[in-house]
This record gives C-alpha cells, structure tokens and sequence, in this order.
C-alpha cells in the first residue's frame, strides 16, 4: 500500500490490517474497489466513519449447534431447486466451510472399567441419524467437510 502513497499498513490496529489484506486480496471492482481500500489504509481513530468493510472470509468454520442447520438449510434449498426444475447440485456452499463436531457423551454409566465404552456407544447409538445425515452432507456438497468427534479408546 505504501508503494501506492496510499497509508500506512503498519500503524494500523492489527485487526485492522486484517481486514486490509482481505480487500487487497479481493479486490475486483464488482464488491471492493480501490477507494474502499484507500479508506481503509487511511483509516483515523478520531475520525467517524460511516463505510461499510467488504469482508469475504477464506474459510468458514462451524460448530455443530449451528453448522447442523446450516446443513439442513442447504438440504431444503437443493429440494427446493428440485421441485421447481433446477439443478440441485449447484446448490453449495459459496466458500469452504468445516463443521466440528463436538461430542456429546450423557454418564448413563459410572464408576468401572466398561463405563467409557457403554457411554461412548450409546452416544453412536442417540446420535446415529445425525451421523449419518452430516456424512451424507460431506459427500453431497462441494466446499463442505465434517470432522467427527475424537474417537477415544474405549479400554481407557
């Protein structure tokens, strides 16, 4: 930006210059142009601002309580390009996107060596309609990837 006499990256707070180099990398014409990034770089603690940033993140990371609908959500809408004739399979997410799944253990089962498996299966066991509808997800959208739950010895 300095080669261009446009401000000073350096002097800028750090999630600021963040954000700078993400109008720098997308600019296009079309949602960032030069004079948002000019105002950006020339950004003034003091001053009011009223300019929207554009932001168009790398990579979207979910976490299950609301990646989950989010997949039910893409789901609905390929059926919905369906029943009206469309192609379904253009329907995806527009960035990459990774759901983490948490796992989600209730103690049903205390106090022995076999507590942690009957635990952990039973968890496989509530949960296998979920399981099976985000592998579906996985394998249906493009820029979509699930990582599962740690799966832990259950001889602990």
């Amino acid at each position: 930006m300095r080669k261009k006499g446009v401000g000073h990256s350096g002097k800028l707070p750090f999630s600021l210059r963040v954000l700078l180099e993400n109008l720098l990398r997308q600019e296009d014409d079309r949602f960032v142009h030069a004079p948002d990034i000019a105002a950006l770089a020339n950004w003034d603690a003091k001053a009011a601002s009223q300019k929207e940033i554009s932001f168009m993140p790398a990579r979207v990371l979910l976490q299950d309580f609301t990646g989950v609908p989010a997949v039910v959500d893409f789901a609905a809408m390929r059926e919905a390009i369906r029943k009206i004739g469309g192609d379904p399979k253009k329907v995806n997410p527009l960035l990459p996107a990774d759901l983490v799944i948490d796992h989600s253990v209730q103690v049903d089962k205390f106090g022995s060596d076999k507590a942690f498996a009957f635990n952990a299966e039973l968890e496989n066991y509530r949960n296998v309609e979920r399981y099976a509808f985000l592998r579906w997800g996985q394998t249906a959208f493009d820029n979509f990837k699930v990582v599962p739950p740690i799966q832990e010895s259950a001889t602990r």
